[in-house]
């Protein structure tokens, strides 16, 4: 009959891709659990206050028009609203695809069921598939996983954190509206149960039956795979543990699967009395504390409370005189084993010899071990205990009192265990790989002894007293060619006949009298010690390997782990030889992933890597949070060393009297100082054998991370600002140094000096150190953050403005009175200055904040300016060819992009193509980018924009003042304005909106120019007022800073006012 699993069998196929697909859900739900946007939970006041009126539950599906007109009532609701879909709508998709995944799996099983019983795979029914050993491991499996998959979610993403996501990602998402949505069915699967995972909460009424049941799922199947469950060592694990008092151990994952399908079924839990006796005398006889799903524990007593059948069957179990009894066992089993365990790890002991001679005995002392760490730890965690349930604490108590429970003691255990289990998993596979070469040669030099003692007996080769004897000749050279036709590939036989040569061997020496000449016996010891050899070499199988590994399985410990971290961390404080131990007991826990990876294997799956490299990824970063203790104790030992040889040691002189080397020699301190070199030694030593251990698919190297652990977090000082990391604190001094309220920025100088003093306060220079410092990534790392802080700045700065200006009658009026004065803006204003400096004394309450919010972002694109610069010269100066590539790559870019706006028909990168967002990145690092021309955020129409800036614009310049050498300065030190951030923040502003405000801004300060000038010449004031100099020079300055050509300013201010006002300066 075709192989279940085999790639042309479609039934056995298509549900191993539905177990693969379970196993892949599951560790994606676990990968996202730990990032659930802390503001779904709207825990704290101030998240309920903020985001209250833009999260809902399911409540919003009652009535989403009502919900949704109150939004669009409220215009910083709508901000608000647009603000948290950009954050998070990336998360919330990532979190709707999960949650659909887990909705279309249940599909494809009830899809695939249905295609059984309807006969579309060819001779395969329900029943054949749970005849065939892998279609039963499989259907079961399929079935438990769904079930996990449903306790995942309740219990690492709250019900109403689902309901808010489901709803955030219904309103923010275009998908929902595609007709293959299937949305409502999601949301009616997972709508919260009631169910918190929090210690203490009440358990909702019928849960989790009346959760697993809101997808109906085929009556009969779950029957069946029950049955299955109940009668069958599915996984024939048994034959793994041979005695009986390891049954429960053996059946562990079976028993796992039975307890989460039995909620599909719940009437067997709360009436089927025989059943569930059946059930608990299997697979709970000796055990109440269970691991479902990768370490997930379950405590029956409290689990199956609410089932009378279950909880009936159970009372056994937990009857106090068992409890003890079980306790009692383990705790004499762990202390006998572990006597053993550190018996064999003793240098020397275990030899290839004995090992090939006492398999048997080793794999028992392993069961042992590990099934005593098993019980020992599920029945002793916390996470199964819930503290406010009173009979939990007292069968708790109880166990800890009568196995003599101690942490340290188990976890020693667990260490000797797992390094007895490495050395001889090493043995066995180097045992393994030589096995034939070894055999082969076994073979060969017994079977030359048997042709040399043929040659002895022929009288030709002179040996002391041996007389020529054909009959023994010929004896010995039959045997020497039975030896030679022993055939490795057919092992038993081969056995067989090497244990009946060794017999004749012995017998030969008997009945001949051989015993007489030394040197004959000799030949006949060492080929019987070599035929012994071959019988130990062949009995090497890889069964063992593979008994080893079921043995040693650590899954169930996979969360438990985390309690041990500080008695591992202490034990490697006090003992620097743990860290060598450590190493095999991470690897156990490796072995832990293969659970969830096998099916996903054998599937030829893609999810292979990601899964891998979840579980793999979590296991690293517990083994990172482990180590970290060794840099420490180790800086902590070299602190030691050199306060001994600073301040105890006295430094030997090159003469010393003789009655004073006693003095010198302190050996006390020296010995301290040997003691504390030797322990950083071992250190070493463990770091380096750790240096590469892979563990699942992550290799661990040096133990440096590329990226910053959440475990060995970057230490925290006291804060001196807002800031959180060494750059947001660097970043901030620079600007506090920079303050345009306290320095003057001079363009031409690259300087900035204090507006008090006129001292030099920093220069360029400042940038060129910190390159120096910090390397390219730091200056480029210091560069991100200066634009996310104008993105802040640029975001406050439109809130202020509805703020001070849209919501303010007086304001409005005065600018609307203005625009109908001005209008239109080619014309010249008459009696101009009356109409402007009117304007501008309306509204001086709201220019002071204005003024500060352009002068920080006109401050921060100076410094990223200067950062540019300076990471251009280094790039070309360091690194020629990457500058030069970059910027023909970046002009052969901009130039086909050029060309596709003037012909759509030429290419343009589309919008899954990531060139453009890639060649960003590497022209920004290499200061091949203007500052000037980004833009930092999106913006909506805001009425009076271009006049309110134009008013702003002429409201500073009488703070101002023209100097030949320096340009505009400051007029008043008391009264700070900077010119160079003045024109750069509102430069950056205009270029936030479309150019048609830009436009109309510039057009405004032109028609003041031409205005001004205008009514002095019919006023006959003969020279050009201070004011329109700084008009003049804003725009000056703006054509030089944007690039633009002279005609763009030109267009707005007639040609012989720029020449005469040159002449004037």
């Amino acid at each position: 009959m075709l192989d279940f699993l085999a790639e042309n069998n479609l039934c056995g196929q298509a549900i191993l891709r539905i177990v693969s697909c379970g196993n892949a859900i599951i560790a994606e739900l676990l990968r996202l659990s730990e990032f659930i946007p802390a503001v779904f939970r709207l825990k704290d006041r101030a998240d309920q206050q903020k985001y209250g009126d833009i999260i809902f539950d399911f409540s919003y599906f009652k009535g989403p028009e009502l919900w949704e007109s109150k939004l669009d009532a409220k215009p910083e609701l709508q901000d608000l609203d647009e603000e948290f879909r950009e954050n998070n709508i990336e998360i919330v998709t990532r979190f709707y695809l999960a949650f659909q995944s887990v909705h279309k799996y249940i599909v494809d099983l009830n899809r695939y069921l249905d295609d059984l019983n309807e006969g579309v795979y060819i001779q395969q029914t329900l029943e054949t598939v749970l005849l065939n050993e892998d279609g039963k491991q499989l259907l079961c499996e399929a079935l438990y996983l769904y079930g996990v998959m449903l306790l995942v979610i309740d219990q690492k993403i709250e019900g109403e954190v689902r309901e808010r996501m489901l709803v955030s990602y219904y309103r923010y998402s275009a998908a929902r509206s595609s007709a293959d949505s299937n949305m409502d069915d999601i949301c009616k699967l997972l709508r919260s149960t009631g169910y918190s995972s929090q210690p203490g909460a009440k358990r909702p009424s019928n849960y989790p039956e009346s959760y697993f049941q809101r997808v109906p799922i085929n009556e009969s199947f779950i029957s069946m795979v029950i049955g299955r469950l109940r009668s069958d060592d599915i996984y024939n694990q048994v034959s793994a543990y041979p005695l009986p008092e390891h049954r429960s151990t053996a059946l562990a994952n079976q028993a796992a699967m039975l307890y989460v399908i039995l909620y599909f079924e719940p009437s067997i839990l709360h009436t089927h009395q025989a059943k569930m006796r059946e059930i608990v005398d299997k697979y709970f006889p000796d055990n109440w504390v269970i691991s479902i799903y990768m370490g997930i524990t379950v405590n029956l007593v409290d689990a199956w409370e609410p089932y009378k059948a279950a909880k009936t069957a159970l009372n056994n179990t937990l009857d106090l005189s068992n409890v003890r009894e079980q306790a009692s066992r383990y705790a004499t089993v762990s202390e006998r084993v572990h006597a053993q365990v550190q018996q064999f790890l003793k240098e020397g002991y275990l030899r290839e010899e004995m090992v090939l001679d006492n398999i048997p005995k080793l794999l028992n002392c392993l069961r042992d071990c590990n099934v005593a760490i098993r019980w020992l730890m599920l029945h002793t965690a916390d996470s199964a205990c819930d503290p406010n349930n009173k009979r939990l604490r007292q069968i708790k108590d109880q166990i800890l009192t009568d196995s003599r429970y101690n942490p340290r003691i188990l976890f020693q255990l667990l260490l000797d265990t797992a390094q007895f289990e490495f050395i001889l998993k090493e043995m066995f596979k180097q045992m393994l790989s030589e096995k034939q070469t070894k055999w082969e040669h076994y073979k060969k030099e017994g079977s030359e002894r048997m042709t040399e003692l043929a040659d002895v007996f022929s009288g030709v080769k002179p040996l002391t007293r041996v007389e020529k004897n054909e009959n023994l000749q010929a004896w010995f050279r039959e045997i020497s060619k039975q030896i030679l036709s022993l055939n490795y590939d057919d092992s038993t036989a081969a056995g067989r006949k090497t244990v009946q040569l060794i017999q004749a061997l012995e017998e030969v020496q008997e009945f001949h009298q051989l015993e007489s000449n030394l040197q004959v016996c000799q030949f006949l010891a060492d080929t019987r010690k070599f035929l012994h050899q071959m019988i130990r070499t062949i009995n090497i199988k890889e069964e063992v390997l593979i008994t080893m590994q079921i043995v040693g399985d650590l899954s169930f410990a996979w969360q438990l782990i985390d309690s041990f971290t500080s008695i591992m961390q202490e034990s490697i404080r006090v003992n620097p030889s743990m860290v060598t131990k450590l190493r095999a007991t991470f690897l156990k826990l490796a072995s832990a992933l293969d659970l969830p990876l096998l099916r996903i294997n054998q599937a030829n799956s893609p999810d292979l890597l990601s899964v891998s490299q979840y579980y793999s990824g979590e296991l690293v970063s517990y083994v990172r949070k482990v180590l970290q203790i060794i840099p420490e104790s180790m800086f902590t030992s070299l602190l030691k060393i050199i306060k001994l040889q600073t301040h105890d040691i006295i430094e030997v002189p090159t003469r010393l009297d003789k009655d004073k080397l006693r003095d010198y020699a302190q050996l006390g301190p020296r010995y301290e100082v040997a003691k504390l070199t030797h322990a950083i030694s071992i250190f070493t030593e463990g770091i380096l054998m750790m240096k590469t251990t892979l563990v699942g698919i992550i290799k661990i190297q040096d133990w440096q991370s590329m990226y910053q652990s959440t475990h060995i977090p970057i230490p925290k000082f006291t804060p001196v600002d807002e800031s959180v990391t060494f750059i947001g604190r660097l970043c901030r001094e620079i600007l506090r140094i920079t303050d345009p309220k306290m320095t003057c920025h001079i363009d031409q100088l690259n300087t900035w000096y204090d507006m008090k003093t006129h001292q030099e306060v920093t220069s360029s220079r400042l940038f060129s150190e910190i390159q120096t410092t910090l390397g390219t990534f730091g200056l480029n790392g210091l560069d991100r953050l200066l634009c996310f802080m104008i993105v802040k700045e640029l975001q406050n700065f439109l809130s202020m403005f509805q703020k001070i200006i849209l919501r303010d009658r007086t304001v409005q009026d005065t600018l609307k009175t203005l625009m109908n004065a001005v209008s239109p803006l080619k014309s010249i204003v008459a009696n101009s200055n009356k109409i402007y400096f009117s304007a501008i004394a309306k509204t001086q309450k709201i220019w002071t904040a204005y003024l500060e919010a352009i002068m920080k972002v006109g401050q921060m694109q100076i410094l990223r300016q200067q950062i540019a610069n300076e990471l251009n010269y280094s790039c070309r100066f360091d690194s020629k060819h990457l500058a030069a590539a970059l910027e023909n790559l970046n002009k052969a870019l901009l130039a086909d992009i050029e060309a596709h706006y003037q012909d759509p028909s030429l290419p343009y990168p589309k919008e899954d193509n990531t060139l453009l967002y890639e060649i960003t990145a590497y022209l920004e690092a290499a200061g091949i980018h203007n500052p000037l021309n980004k833009i930092y955020i999106t913006t909506k129409r805001l009425p009076y924009f271009p006049i309110v800036n134009f008013l702003f614009l002429i409201a500073q310049l009488p703070k101002l003042q023209y100097n030949k050498n320096l340009g505009m300065v400051c007029r008043k030190p008391t009264d700070p304005v900077d010119w160079p951030p003045l024109v750069l923040g509102l430069l950056t502003l205009l270029k936030q909106f479309h150019s048609r405000y830009t436009e109309q801004f510039l057009a405004l300060i032109g028609q003041f120019i031409c205005s001004t000038v205008e009514q002095c010449t019919s006023q006959k004031i003969p020279e050009i007022p201070a004011d329109v100099v700084g008009a003049l020079l804003f725009l000056e300055d703006y054509v030089r800073y944007t690039k633009l050509p002279r005609r763009v300013a030109e267009a707005h201010v007639p040609n012989f006012i720029f020449d005469e006002f040159r002449t004037v300066l």
